[in-house]
């Protein structure tokens, strides 16, 4: 199993040097390694390039087998510990950025709580990437908005999220109760980069008018960019489920898009079809299936309805304060 780790990275960076310094071996004894292989497999799973080496047709074979047996034997490894009475694992989840700080969090702490040895990797990524990992079997489940299509795709749980428009709390539109997206391109736009999929929403509906926007930044980090609007009258947008910690800010404002708009996908939770999955990812699977099927049971505009019923009250305490003032 450790040649299958070798040949591996050998195809990852592209090159027996630098695959034998991070593996902590000679080059040469790397290159014995692979070249017993090829003998024994009768076929050659390398050939050299200009830059170093890449993989022939049989080698992309052998390493695709080599991914499966790999998750094979974690699932197998699962299982053993969970005779043996352990609690032990690792799960791997690649989830969408809107997701990560919020409901992931959450998830994540009441699950360690009762599976305190079970490791969580989690990556951050756009769907596009999150797909490449699940593939790869660098990821057990995915959790991300919009996924592209593919038929290795298992959706464990899928759920609607329409867009939202977050601006500062005191913002000429945050008196709507939702908006049109045509609404906001009367202000200047900090959106998300155009990986993200939720961002690729926002451009299709775009595209569909005549007005063009004018976003004034683009940035990969969310936060960021919901500092940006404090303050100012500048917009941006974010999937439902994601402007749930920004909806507890009194700095911003959290307004649906109109359905009109058509702003609105999927949610998904998948994992690879036919795998099985280990053990901890399976159970982590459930539980995250669950809270999102709770999910569809409560009105997106909720939340909403609650901060546009505190923000007019606040403008009409304001308003009559300065009455008072002038009174005075």
């Amino acid at each position: 199993m450790r040649v299958w780790r070798y040949l591996e990275e050998v195809a990852r960076v592209g090159s027996v040097r630098q695959a034998a310094e991070r593996l902590h071996v000679t080059p040469s004894a790397l290159l014995r390694r692979i070249q017993d292989v090829e003998s024994d497999l009768g076929a050659a799973l390398f050939e050299r390039t200009s830059s170093g080496v890449q993989l022939t047709a049989a080698g992309e074979i052998f390493i695709g087998w080599i991914k499966n047996q790999n998750a094979d034997l974690r699932r197998v490894y699962s299982q053993i510990e969970a005779l043996n009475g352990l609690r032990r694992g690792e799960i791997r989840i690649a989830v969408s950025q809107a997701v990560a700080r919020g409901f992931l969090m959450k998830e994540m702490i009441e699950f360690r709580a009762k599976h305190p040895l079970v490791k969580l990797s989690i990556t951050v990524c756009d769907h596009t990437t999150a797909m490449r990992h699940l593939l790869a079997y660098e990821a057990d489940l995915i959790l991300v908005f919009r996924p592209p299509h593919a038929a290795e795709l298992q959706p464990v749980m899928s759920i609607g999220q329409g867009m939202v428009a977050v601006m500062a709390h005191d913002h000429p539109l945050a008196a709507k109760a939702r908006l049109r997206v045509r609404d906001c391109l009367m202000y200047d736009l900090a959106l998300p980069e155009p990986s993200y999929s939720g961002r690729e929403l926002i451009d299709q509906i775009l595209a569909r008018g005549s007005v063009q926007p004018n976003p004034v930044i683009e940035s990969n980090s969310f936060d960021l960019l919901a500092d940006m609007v404090k303050g100012t009258e500048v917009i941006s947008f974010q999937v439902d489920i994601g402007a749930s910690r920004w909806r507890e800010d009194p700095e911003l404002a959290v307004r649906p898009i109109d359905e009109a708009d058509g702003a609105h996908g999927p949610l998904v939770l998948g994992q690879l079809k036919g795998r099985t999955l280990p053990l901890p990812a399976a159970r982590f699977a459930e539980q995250l299936a669950r809270r999102l099927d709770e999910m569809r049971s409560l009105p997106m505009d909720e939340a909403a309805a609650r901060a546009l019923h505190t923000a007019k009250a606040t403008r009409s305490k304001a308003t009559e304060a300065e009455t008072e003032d002038e009174l005075d």
